[in-house]
């Protein structure tokens, strides 16, 4: 019988490697040398006895044997991390919470972690915000508590809870033709150029189901990362946008855009607070997430 003998510092060195696919990047990840981590994966491999990764070209890529290895990495790096929250919760540590929210989340994200603190000031909390396609790359390699973000796919083996609505809507410049028109036809926006986020964008995946269901072809034009962008471009007139109300209240109230009346909109979605499928929550982690289902809607002044 094969007998391996792994250290805590392979399996992490091994781990950052597979997810980065790049000895350098998960040097950087890890705070160590290329040489370091490359020394790390061969005594891994002469340790199994088989290749975990092939280099093509420049590139390295997981081998089957490396593929099957991360999934029993990654489970066995998920029990010492719940290990190391359980001993926390037993020593009435404050412990530490960390949260991975999609972009649009981030305009109401921060005022509910900041009355969250207030109440509990010994807790350590670390904040990303990411689009959605890399908040689910972080939640399937386990690299956070948390997530808040929309419906995530159901395919994935996630927790997923709902806490506030999240209203869908159409903008457009104070000028815009149909500004002031009431109960807008659907049809008549195939008449507009409507600006996009990007593929992959939990808003973008709602509009185009929305109108695909309706039949509506729309007419998009430029593409664009992120909400402000595409609501400096909507106030420039390059084109209508749909976003999350959420995402423009002060320009509303500043009077640089207009939600248009059409009928149908806004979307109803809602937004979640999603872990990982049996993941063990820390003390600190666990109370977050009570304090989002009880007072989240309330304290980021739900839109209805």
């Amino acid at each position: 019988m094969l007998m391996l003998h792994l250290t805590l510092r392979q399996l992490r060195v091994f781990d950052a490697a597979a997810r980065h696919l790049s000895y350098s990047r998960a040097a950087e990840a890890l705070h160590l040398t290329q040489p370091a981590v490359s020394m790390q994966i061969k005594q891994l491999e002469e340790n199994g006895g088989v290749p975990l990764f092939e280099q093509l070209g420049k590139k390295i890529y997981l081998t089957e044997a490396g593929r099957e290895f991360q999934n029993y990495c990654s489970n066995i790096l998920q029990q010492l991390a719940d290990a190391e929250a359980m001993f926390a919760d037993f020593k009435g540590m404050s412990g530490k919470l960390s949260i991975c929210v999609a972009s649009t989340a981030s305009y109401f994200t921060p005022q509910l972690l900041a009355e969250f603190c207030r109440r509990h000031p010994k807790a350590q909390v670390s904040l990303t915000v990411t689009n959605r396609e890399l908040l689910l790359q972080h939640l399937a390699h386990n690299e956070m508590d948390m997530a808040i973000m929309g419906r995530p796919p159901a395919e994935l083996d996630l927790d997923a809870t709902p806490f506030m609505e999240n209203r869908l809507a159409i903008i457009a410049p104070v000028n815009h033709p149909l500004a002031t028109a009431n109960k807008i036809p659907l049809a008549r926006l195939s008449e507009e150029t409507f600006l996009v986020r990007e593929h992959g964008s939990g808003t973008r995946i709602a509009m185009e189901r929305f109108f695909s269901d309706q039949g509506i072809k729309l007419t998009t034009g430029t593409e664009m990362s992120t909400n402000e962008a595409i609501k400096q471009a909507v106030q420039a007139g390059m084109g209508l946008g749909i976003l999350s109300l959420h995402t423009v209240q002060l320009e509303l109230e500043m009077q640089r855009l207009v939600v248009l009346d059409v009928q149908s909109f806004p979307i109803q979605r809602r937004w979640y607070v999603v872990h990982r499928q049996g993941k063990r929550l820390g003390n600190v982690a666990l109370a977050f997430k009570e304090f989002l289902l009880n007072e989240g809607a309330g304290l980021a002044g739900e839109i209805r």
